[in-house]
């Protein structure tokens, strides 16, 4: 490996975390929430604190006998992203002995 490669591979392993860490601030500050393992990345909406219909709280009681909560628009109508990075394995129906 020359000097060059040796610069190179530090300087990415080294940006590859600041990266990490600026999208996921950038995020949280966001209304996103997001989830990265080894098989998958998601990107999911979260209700905006400063919404005037539910108040931050994603949604409202709707009653009646059997009362449900219905999503507020200001998360719900958004679409959840997602990402496969490596396939899960698949489960066994018995263990292996």
């Amino acid at each position: 490996m020359t000097a060059r490669h040796l610069r190179a591979a530090l300087l990415l392993a080294a940006t590859v975390p600041l990266a990490a860490a600026t999208a996921a601030a950038a995020l949280k500050a966001s209304h996103w929430r997001l989830y990265a393992d080894r098989h998958r990345i998601e990107l999911t909406p979260r209700p905006r604190r400063s919404c005037p219909d539910c108040q931050g709280a994603g949604g409202w009681w709707v009653g009646g006998a059997n009362p449900e909560m219905e999503a507020c628009g200001c998360w719900s109508d958004r679409p959840e992203l997602r990402v496969r990075l490596q396939s899960v394995p698949a489960w066994p129906d018995e263990p292996p002995f």
